[in-house]
């Protein structure tokens, strides 16, 4: 009500608003100075002036003088009013300007600025909360008395006279500062679990940068490295380029060089015939026949094999025409050198994991299991072979261990497959059992292994079996052993690798690499 007197007071009489840039006449009338020249334009045409309001004249068209004090007055109303729009709540007491509320007392059901709040605290102590339109909410519906009490049994807000006469009395109360002390205390315990799930989860975000960080480092590592690696390739291959191409060139010099000497004497030969031929020209055309028949150089001897074509011939056979071929073989074995002494190079320069040299250990094979010389391949046989008695050797299924060894460190090898039948390929702690239905890889916690059977693709731990849904048959596979990380991944080699599966886990034993071959199933250990 004292907003709405005070917004009366504050607005001009001509346009009916609060004031905008409000001017003051002789006569003490104040008015917007828009809305007052707009007045006084309109009455100079009829020759006087007068206020508005009051209707005093004036002679003259009067002065208008700024009222700064009163357009102070209403930029604090308007800022007021835009406070109290969003709290909704205004001092109770202050009738002649609206001043935001900053507490209510819950007693006299009042709300209070901070000059009325000072005053109520120093004459009592009453309960005060944060300012409220209305205190309907916290009183009683039944008793219309405000809400002091907790029920335990209801878990409701209930007041005095539900306490003593009403439906509570007699159930467990307690004062609302107790129940809420109480309930503080579980949120503070859940709030500890979120602050420490919050920080958990931080951790983890954490711990995912730091991996993410670490891993692109490892990235950023090996990617130098490998076009360090390509780059002394490139320079190594110029170099054996220049070098083939120089054993060629050579070969065109020495052939070029043979051929030239040997046109050299046959244009020798060439002059000495035309020498022959301008004499024997000259004889034709002598007359006189003791001059011809005593010519020393037509002696008849000395004509014999003159005009043979077979000389020129003869002579270049007789030449070693091995020295005018070009020597492919010449050419094939160097370029084998070349690129064998690159490969060679490239392989010790290599930054990457460096290929295990797998051999298949015959003394862990099942008897079923044929291993070639080379200790490369293992094949299945249906007849089972002669073999010693060993504490080694698997008994129970066509199995069998590489004699490698793994207890540290990153490796990688390379294993070719049949295209069809049965095989497993993985890895096996060396106490893997060697007899039973445990003791096949895959078929315990010891062991880690991938599986082709007809035409399906399996890996295997600990009995727990995973399809791999392929769409081209496995022919070579390449398989990556991180140790210290825990880490076995099997890869597709085709036009490009691709990974099948990832096993991870924590190693404590050292890994033998362990094959499976059944039903003509073989498999070929890669250099």
């Amino acid at each position: 009500m004292a907003s709405a007197e005070l917004h009366e007071d504050l607005s001009c009489s001509i346009c009916l608003n609060l004031y905008t840039d409000p001017v003051t006449l002789r006569c003490g009338h104040n008015f917007c100075q828009v809305c007052i020249e707009r007045v006084l334009d309109v009455q100079k045409d009829s020759g006087s002036y007068s206020c508005p309001e009051c209707r005093e004249e004036y002679a003259e068209r009067p002065m208008l003088e700024k009222n700064r004090k009163l357009c102070n007055i209403v930029k604090h109303f308007l800022v007021t009013q835009t406070h109290l729009e969003g709290s909704g709540v205004a001092c109770t007491y202050c009738v002649h300007a609206p001043i935001l509320a900053v507490k209510t007392c819950l007693q006299c059901e009042t709300s209070l600025c901070g000059i009325h709040l000072t005053i109520h605290n120093s004459t009592v102590d009453h309960v005060l909360i944060e300012p409220i339109d209305s205190l309907v909410s916290r009183k009683c519906q039944t008793h219309n008395k405000l809400l002091e009490y907790h029920c335990c049994k209801d878990a409701s807000c209930i007041c005095v006279s539900c306490f003593a006469v009403g439906s509570h009395r007699t159930h467990n109360v307690e004062t609302l500062d107790e129940a809420v002390t109480k309930k503080k205390g579980k949120i503070k315990v859940v709030l500890n679990k979120l602050t420490s799930q919050v920080e958990g989860i931080e951790k983890q975000v954490q711990n995912l940068l730091d991996l993410q960080f670490a891993e692109h480092k490892k990235s950023s590592d090996v990617k130098k490295a490998v076009m360090s690696l390509f780059e002394d390739a490139r320079k190594q291959l110029e170099e054996k380029e220049a070098w083939i191409l120089g054993v060629i060139i050579k070969q065109e010099d020495k052939i070029d060089s043979k051929i030239s000497h040997l046109i050299k004497n046959l244009g020798t030969q060439k002059e000495s015939m035309f020498d022959k031929m301008r004499q024997l020209e000259e004889l034709c055309k002598m007359t006189d026949p003791l001059l011809i028949l005593q010519d020393k150089e037509a002696d008849s001897k000395n004509l014999i094999g003159l005009g043979d074509l077979s000389i020129a011939e003869k002579t270049i056979k007789e030449e070693d025409r091995s020295e005018m071929r070009f020597d492919e073989g010449l050419l094939t074995s160097s370029l084998h050198v070349a690129l064998s002494d690159l490969m060679c190079k490239m392989k010790k320069a290599s930054c990457i994991t460096k290929s295990a040299d797998l051999v298949l250990d015959s003394d862990t094979a099942c008897n079923n299991v044929l291993v070639s010389g080379d200790q490369k391949v293992a094949s299945w046989v249906s007849g089972a072979l002669k073999r010693p008695v060993s504490s080694k050797r698997f008994t129970s299924y066509c199995q069998l261990f590489a004699k490698n060894l793994f207890l540290k460190g990153k490796n990688y090898w390379e294993v070719d497959t049949s295209d069809s039948a049965f095989w497993m390929v993985g890895l096996a702690y060396a106490s893997i059992p060697r007899e039973g239905p445990r003791s096949k890889i895959g078929n315990n916690k010891y062991s880690w292994c991938m599986k082709r059977a007809e035409m399906s693709y399996f890996v295997i731990h600990d009995s727990l079996v995973t399809d791999l849904p392929l769409k081209s048959p496995i022919q070579r596979l390449g398989i990556y052993l991180d140790y210290e990380a825990g880490y076995l991944s099997f890869y597709q080699l085709c036009n490009s690798a691709k990974l099948l599966y990832t096993f991870h886990a924590t190693f404590t034993e050292p890994l033998h690499p362990a094959f499976v071959v059944w039903n003509d199933g073989w498999i070929k250990v890669k250099n």
